[in-house]
């Protein structure tokens, strides 16, 4: 299977994948439950959150661009303030106990330079085929050889067995109030 380093111009077709792939994304579908107001706001949370890893030439893709994964390398990490100005921009209020667990997920993120994973996902129609296990296995192997750790923040329950399988372990469970449960996760340096 090929993987590549998709560039900035493919930015609409990497967006469009994301966007499919957590259509269905608890986290997700809690901060933007109306299917109006995910499609067209959530393109805005992939940019702010990840969408720098385009530029940078960290993001990865499968050679038909069914299955991405934004990283980010150390140093580098989501604009809040820009995705907290679309938000507002298009007059959307989060849920009432969104602020504190954002907070609870700014509070666990590591403090230590590592790479970070902000998204990735499959097309629904190409899942189940091992593409998200061929983008992890391709952007592990880098960090790998660099000896650098990662993190994620796993938003889906489903999800957890396949981060756990490349390493990753739960550092801690946020719940706050009505929101669903979100996992940080670390894979220690090797």
């Amino acid at each position: 299977m090929t993987i590549r380093h998709p560039g900035a111009d493919e930015a609409d077709a990497v967006m469009a994948t994301l966007v499919a792939a957590f259509a269905t994304d608890p986290v997700s579908r809690w901060v933007l439950p109306g299917r109006a107001q995910y499609l067209r706001l959530f393109p805005h949370v992939l940019k702010h959150m990840g969408g720098a890893a385009l530029s940078l030439g960290t993001a990865l893709a499968t050679e038909d661009g069914r299955a991405v994964a934004l990283w980010l390398p150390p140093g580098h990490g989501p604009d809040m303030g820009a995705l907290a100005m679309a938000f507002a921009d298009a007059g959307v209020m989060p849920p009432d106990d969104a602020p504190a667990f954002f907070a609870a997920m700014a509070e666990a993120h590591p403090g230590v330079p590592h790479w970070y994973l902000p998204f990735i996902g499959v097309d629904p129609v190409a899942q189940g085929r091992g593409l998200g296990s061929a983008l992890m296995e391709a952007a592990l192997a880098r960090l790998d050889r660099d000896r650098l750790p990662a993190y994620l923040e796993n938003s889906n329950p489903r999800n957890r067995a396949l981060y756990e399988r490349f390493g990753f372990r739960v550092v801690r469970d946020i719940q706050i109030g009505a929101s669903p449960l979100m996992q940080p996760m670390w894979r220690p340096a090797r």
